[in-house]
């Protein structure tokens, strides 16, 4: 999936008149507000538990789903809540895909506060949106707002409404 994401990202890169560059840029990421309270589906190849300190390792071709939303990476470890009700955050990494709707984002790690249902994307982070793209160092995503954020060494392709 990722090689499809990149080659998608390239040929988009390629096909798009003009670039501009900024230290950081808000946009929408998804197509429906993500429920937090939706359940959270892992799939793997392994699973090491940690009872001493709440926590879980997934590894070999982790799927996390939650609602439209989908987290796939190499690596994932769970840390639970103290009182071990649920899930307080979610490490992706290794090399992760991050899909909502028909928004895309990789990066090579990833981590999701499922508390704040805050996402944060960190290194060489690509997210497309139908044909346009953007890259820059780190990616926050708030998925209870639905919109993300760019920022460092941001660059993106702009059309213009009349080159769609």
């Amino acid at each position: 999936m990722k090689t499809v994401i990149r080659a998608a990202i390239v040929l988009g890169f390629a096909a798009l008149p003009a670039s501009a560059s900024a230290q950081g840029t808000s946009f929408a990421f998804g197509q429906v507000l993500q429920d937090r309270g939706l359940p959270v589906e892992v799939t793997s190849d392994s699973l090491s538990v940690d009872q001493n300190d709440n926590s879980a390792v997934f590894t070999g071709g982790v799927v996390i789903a939650q609602g439209e939303m989908r987290l796939a990476a190499p690596r994932v470890r769970v840390v639970y809540l103290p009182d071990r009700s649920g899930i307080e955050t979610l490490e992706a990494s290794g090399g992760v895909t991050l899909t909502s709707g028909q928004d895309a984002a990789e990066a090579q790690n990833a981590a999701y506060d499922l508390g704040t249902g805050m996402i944060e994307l960190n290194g060489d982070v690509l997210l497309v949106q139908g044909s346009s793209a953007i890259s820059g160092d780190t990616v926050i995503v708030d998925t209870a707002a639905g919109t993300a954020r760019v920022s460092g060494r941001v660059k993106t392709i702009l059309r213009s409404g009349s080159d769609q």
